[in-house]
């Protein structure tokens, strides 16, 4: 007897780009070729462009399918996504596409949930499903900035010892526009006024 696991081996793919249509891209890396679905965004990187991307790897009965987010907070905020009870990776991908990353973590944070329904494929229950699963599961209750700012100052105050609801509070507080490590000291001038 044979035992097959789920092994979702391919987390990073950085090389170039060899073809693309309106779905997906085939990615050159150490002289293989990676068929990737990405957003339209991404797609509008010339053909032999070098590009990172960091993949969600989808194996099933159907095959194996690769998914690529130009950044972590994507790839973090897709997971998230397909976490919720009737979204799957393509839906997810739709989502993304439709929208910055803020504005739906905000529509999540606020309940907002026209800013899902206006997106093709979304119904008003899958987007109240979202905002219903999502809006505890973000980092802390926080939006992660573009640049993932906010989202390392969160788990870098988090992984010193301090509570999760503490360190919500004076994220907010310091200047998004300072580099990491400043922003911790800040940081930690908030928790210790406290």
């Amino acid at each position: 007897m044979f035992t097959c696991y789920n092994l979702s081996m391919i987390a990073y793919l950085k090389g170039k780009i060899l073809q693309k249509t309106t779905q997906y891209l085939i990615l050159e890396q150490n002289g293989l070729g990676y068929k990737v679905l990405v957003t339209p965004e991404t797609l509008e990187q010339p053909l032999g462009s070098e590009i990172a991307l960091y993949i969600y790897h989808k194996s099933g009965d159907d095959g194996q399918t690769l998914f690529g987010m130009p950044d972590f907070d994507g790839l973090q905020f897709f997971e998230l996504l397909i976490s919720v009870t009737g979204v799957g990776p393509k839906m997810a991908l739709t989502i993304i596409s439709s929208s910055k990353i803020d504005i739906l973590q905000q529509a999540i944070i606020n309940q907002d949930s026209d800013v899902f329904t206006r997106m093709s494929g979304v119904g008003k229950k899958t987007a109240e499903r979202i905002i219903l699963e999502l809006k505890n599961k973000m980092t802390g209750g926080i939006l992660m900035s573009a640049g993932g700012s906010s989202s390392d100052l969160f788990d870098a105050l988090i992984s010193l010892g301090y509570n999760p609801r503490e360190v919500r509070d004076v994220v907010t507080k310091v200047d998004d526009t300072l580099d990491t490590s400043t922003q911790i000291k800040e940081a930690l001038k908030l928790i210790t006024k406290s």
